[in-house]
């Protein structure tokens, strides 16, 4: 399979945002926005132990919400700022429809739209 046919997408996110580019179908060769995702983070709540499990609940329904505009994903580029895109990566890995991924990371600033999609058209030329 060429390089023009695989699933290809592409992350910028942070803790509590999301921004996921790919080609929105297989005829054209431009990334897009395909959509968002956010995280508003855990309350505070009186209970370390509460506040840890609703934070990474609330975590783990942020990385299924990015994958959900991944579907039958070959090859993703994360980028941003934090260390999200290396969990993200460590739950793709644990996620059988994912599993075979192939992922590559880099940390880069917010970006407009435009900036994004074509930041990851040039990580997979």
């Amino acid at each position: 399979m060429n390089q023009k046919n695989k699933k290809q997408f592409g992350v910028w996110m942070d803790t509590h945002h999301a921004t996921v580019v790919g080609k929105a179908n297989e005829d054209t060769e431009d990334f897009t926005v395909l959509g968002t995702a956010g995280n508003a983070g855990a309350e505070h709540n009186t209970s370390e132990k509460n506040e840890h499990n609703d934070a990474r609940t609330l975590q783990h329904k942020f990385f299924k919400e990015i994958l959900s505009h991944m579907q039958n994903a070959e090859e993703v580029h994360l980028t941003g700022t934090g260390t999200s895109q290396e969990q993200l990566i460590h739950y793709m890995a644990a996620t059988p429809q994912f599993k075979n991924t192939v992922t590559q990371e880099s940390t880069s600033n917010k970006m407009s739209d435009e900036n994004l999609a074509a930041y990851i058209a040039g990580k997979f030329n």
